[in-house]
């Protein structure tokens, strides 16, 4: 009688991916759990990890970012509080790791627009059923391994396809044979990442336990108790086992010696060789798999010629950039686009890239938003950040000349940023009238017992960073009228942005030049001693001026940008 035992290394089978229809959700795997495999794939494959963490940087580059940023200022400001860094990351891993990604769309409370955006982790998700051809609505858990028969999902619309505050957009490309998820671009190279992890975990099990066949240990007297027989076998693995003792072993059992077990071991000839050609196979096709150009543009050094010199790597780099990165950032894009449209924005999105200006071919590229697509590098602004100091200067001698200083027999009873309708003040005010004294100082935003005047202002701290205009304007402590600053902006036409057709570098719009942080402060006098109104009433009725509707066109509205400051991002500069 012989009892013979062996402690051998457990197997592993690769899940298959299978549709099933039965349930209000769609599975995803035989399991429901192919994204855990496609994480796991992640995890035990090095290649294939080095190559996901180099393709979804890639991807997002240094972030999104518009062409258009500065003619749209304001819609480009939306865009990025919309798309935060954070979330435009994770969706490039998500996309590139699982074939498709998801995100959160959360509504304003009257839904007029999207309010908020936020990365949802697609493994979470499971499309509803489809009715009509369109998935309408996807399931959510936490953990899909643990959801039972009876557990109660919590169901999400689909983007477009209800009235609720929370949405879930999902992007995935289109691929045949596939609707309700899309298999990841490598899928073909999938069994090279799990052999990859396997002869891995095979040679750390070899070292851990030793080379089989390793040791034969036989008791020759007699066969023991069940529970014996554990215990002994517990005690010997305890003190054998581990990398230091090549501790894999067989206990035989037997009656005597010569009823002992024979082991005759199974010799693998030239496996060193074997297990190099699987490990150096399985990074090659997982390579092939993922489109990889080169691997040394993911950091992963080869035996190669491509990529062992600079020609080589760059073309490389632009080929893997075009047919590899680009075709998921279009397909991101798109999905943006539409959130986007929802609040009424238009803006020519692209990713940054993290390609080396040097790699990139600009010979035949005139058009300057390609080029900056192609360089994720803002074309220069025109301004009169450019002229010098003299000129500065005698543009703001000729803005304090027509200045003034107003009097004693007026009262400041307003003061705020220059955007809102001062036309309205005279549609209150129903006793107009030309003010007397010096004809120059009369504007068509004054009253009789009015006068609107605006002071340059500085909108944040300048100490020692201001320009020598800036300083002037400053210090001259003077008002002005808006028609002398308008005055004073037509002559300037050497300076004309290109939208200005002609007119002349607006210093009433766009201040002392990109970056500058001043605006324009309006002030609201009003006459002292005056018979017709108190400055309690004025300032009541001034106040109630944002929130009146009542337009007159006879009178002059304040474009908002006289109350900006002049960053390149609120203003309209013509491009180099």
């Amino acid at each position: 009688m012989s009892d013979l035992r062996i402690v051998n290394l457990s197997t592993y089978t690769s899940p298959v991916i299978k549709e099933i229809n039965n349930k209000e959700y769609i599975q995803y795997g035989e399991d429901n759990m192919y994204f855990q495999f496609l994480i796991d794939r992640y995890n035990g494959s090095p290649t294939n990890n080095a190559i996901i963490n180099g393709v979804s940087e890639m991807i997002y580059g240094k972030g999104l970012d518009a062409t258009d940023s500065n003619r749209k200022p304001n819609e480009y400001a939306q865009m990025k509080v919309l798309f935060h860094n954070d979330c435009v990351r994770k969706l490039c891993y998500d996309l590139k790791l699982m074939g498709q990604c998801a995100v959160q769309v959360i509504y304003s409370q009257d839904r007029s627009k999207i309010a908020r955006l936020e990365h949802m982790p697609v493994e979470t998700l499971r499309a509803e059923k489809s009715e009509d051809g369109e998935i309408k609505a996807y399931y959510y858990a936490n953990d899909w391994e643990k959801v039972k028969p009876n557990t109660k999902l919590k169901k999400i619309p689909a983007f477009g396809y209800s009235k609720q505050n929370l949405e879930i957009m999902y992007i995935k490309p289109y691929r045949a044979g596939f609707f309700y998820y899309s298999p990841v671009d490598y899928q073909g190279g999938l069994q090279y990442c799990e052999l990859e992890e396997e002869v891995s975990n095979y040679h750390l099990n070899n070292i851990m336990n030793g080379l089989a066949p390793s040791m034969l240990i036989n008791f020759n007297n007699g066969v023991p108790a069940e529970e014996e027989r554990e215990l002994i076998e517990q005690r010997i693995y305890q003190k054998f086992s581990g990398s230091s003792n090549a501790g894999k072993f067989i206990l035989a059992f037997n009656d005597n010696a010569e009823s002992q077990a024979n082991i005759d071991p199974v010799q693998l000839s030239d496996a060193h060789n074997q297990y190099q050609f699987l490990s150096d196979e399985s990074t090659k096709k997982i390579m092939v798999s993922h489109r990889v150009v080169s691997p040394m543009l993911l950091g992963i050094k080869d035996q190669t010629g491509l990529g062992n010199n600079a020609d080589e790597l760059k073309t490389a780099s632009i080929l893997m950039d075009n047919t590899v990165i680009r075709p998921f950032q279009t397909l991101l894009i798109d999905s943006f686009d539409k959130i986007l449209a929802y609040n009424n924005i238009s803006l020519n999105l692209y990713f940054k890239t993290l390609q080396p200006l040097e790699f990139t071919e600009l010979d035949n590229v005139d058009d300057k938003e390609t080029k900056e697509e192609e360089t994720g590098i803002k074309q220069k602004l025109k301004s009169n950040v450019h002229l010098s100091s003299e000129t500065m200067n005698d543009i703001a001698d000729d803005i304090i000349e027509k200045g003034e200083d107003i009097g004693n027999e007026w009262e400041l009873i307003d003061e705020r940023p220059a955007f809102e309708d001062e036309s309205e003040i005279k549609n209150y005010f129903e006793f107009a009238s030309v003010v007397t004294g010096d004809a120059r100082k009369k504007s068509i935003q004054d009253t009789s017992v009015f006068r609107i005047r605006y002071v340059y202002t500085a909108g944040r701290s300048t100490e020692g960073k201001s320009r020598d205009f800036c300083y002037k304007m400053m210090a001259a402590n003077k008002v002005y009228r808006m028609e002398d600053l308008n005055k004073i902006s037509k002559a300037n036409v050497d300076l004309s942005p290109a939208d200005a057709k002609g007119e002349g570098y607006n210093i009433w719009l766009y201040k002392g030049g990109v970056n500058c942080s001043h605006y324009w402060m309006r002030r609201i006098y009003l006459k002292k001693d005056n018979k017709k109104i108190s400055v309690g009433k004025a300032r009541k009725i001034i106040s109630a001026l944002p929130q009146n509707k009542k337009k007159d066109a006879r009178f002059q509205v304040n474009a908002p940008e006289v109350a900006q400051i002049a960053s390149a991002r609120n203003n309209y500069w013509r491009k180099d």
